[in-house]
C-alpha cells in the first residue's frame, strides 16, 4: 500500500463503518488521518470500533444524513471535539429496488434519491462554510457509472447518481479559489453489502459491462479517495474520477 500524507487531517465519511466507506475509513487511518464515521447503523459503527483500538483518533456517530439537523448537530459536535474538519467523503447510499421506472412507486424513488442525492447535499452544504472559514477542505463524493449511463431497472439510482456528478461540479467551481477542493468518484460494480439489494441479473449485467472482467475491490476506490483526499490533489477540482476496470473510457 502507497503511502498518502494525511497526517494532523481530520475526515467525516459518511456511511464510514461498512462497505466502501469502510475501507475509506481504515485507508484515512493508515494515511494518518483522525476519522469520525457517520452512519445510521450503531452496529456498523460498534463493529468498526471493535475491530480499531485508537481511542480519538476513530469515532463513530449514529446519523441520518438525510436530516438537516442530525447533520447540523454532529458536525458541531465534531468540529468541538477535533477543532476543524478537513476532509468529508459523501459515500452514505442505496441501491434501491431493481424494477422498471413505471413500477417505481414515488416512495420508492424519494427514499432512493433522498439519501443518494440529497444527503449529499446536505453534508456539503453543512461543511463546506466551515472549510471555506479554514481555508482548505477535500470533498469527495460517491457518485457511480451508472450516474454517467444510466443503469437498466435503477432509475432512481441512476438520476440520483447523476445529480452527484452535477452537483460536485456546480459546488466545485463556487469553492474553486477558496482551497477547498470537490471531486467524485463513479465506481463501477464493487462487491459490497448492497449487492444484498440486487438480483442476481442485475449483478450480472453490471459485471458484463467491465473489460477487466471483475468486481472491484473496496481497497481500489478507498485508495483512489485517499489520494482525492490529500494535499497532493491540487489542482484538480470538479473531477468525475472513473473507478470502472475499463467500463468508462470517455
Amino acid at each position: 500500500m502507497n503511502k498518502i500524507d494525511l497526517d494532523g487531517r481530520t475526515a467525516i465519511v459518511t456511511g464510514g463503518a461498512d462497505g466502501i466507506g469502510r475501507a475509506i475509513s481504515e485507508r484515512f487511518l493508515a494515511s494518518g488521518a483522525a476519522v469520525v464515521m457517520w452512519d445510521i447503523r450503531q452496529a456498523n459503527l460498534d463493529a468498526m470500533l471493535a475491530a480499531n483500538d485508537l481511542g480519538d483518533r476513530l469515532q463513530g456517530v449514529k446519523v441520518d444524513v438525510t436530516d438537516p439537523d442530525q447533520v447540523a448537530a454532529a458536525r458541531d459536535s465534531a468540529v468541538t471535539g477535533k477543532g476543524k474538519i478537513d476532509i468529508l467523503v459523501c459515500n452514505a447510499g442505496i441501491a434501491g429496488p431493481a424494477k422498471k421506472s413505471w413500477d417505481y412507486s414515488y416512495a420508492e424513488w424519494r427514499s432512493v434519491v433522498g439519501l443518494d442525492l440529497d444527503a449529499v447535499f446536505i453534508c456539503c452544504q453543512s461543511l463546506i462554510p466551515h472549510m471555506m472559514g479554514n481555508g482548505y477542505g477535500r470533498i469527495v463524493n460517491i457518485a457511480s457509472i451508472a450516474g454517467k449511463e444510466g443503469n437498466p431497472n435503477a432509475c432512481a439510482y441512476s438520476a440520483a447518481k447523476a445529480g452527484v456528478i452535477g452537483l460536485t461540479k456546480s459546488l466545485a467551481k463556487e469553492t474553486a479559489e477558496a482551497g477547498v477542493l470537490i471531486n467524485c468518484v463513479t465506481p463501477a460494480a464493487i462487491r459490497t453489502a448492497i449487492f444484498d439489494q440486487m438480483t442476481p441479473e442485475h449483478v450480472d449485467y453490471m459485471l458484463s459491462r467491465i473489460p477487466m472482467g471483475r468486481l472491484g475491490r473496496t481497497d481500489e476506490a478507498a485508495a483512489l479517495v485517499a489520494w482525492l483526499a490529500s494535499e497532493d490533489c491540487s489542482f484538480s477540482t470538479g473531477g468525475v474520477f472513473d473507478l470502472s476496470g475499463g467500463r468508462a473510457t470517455y
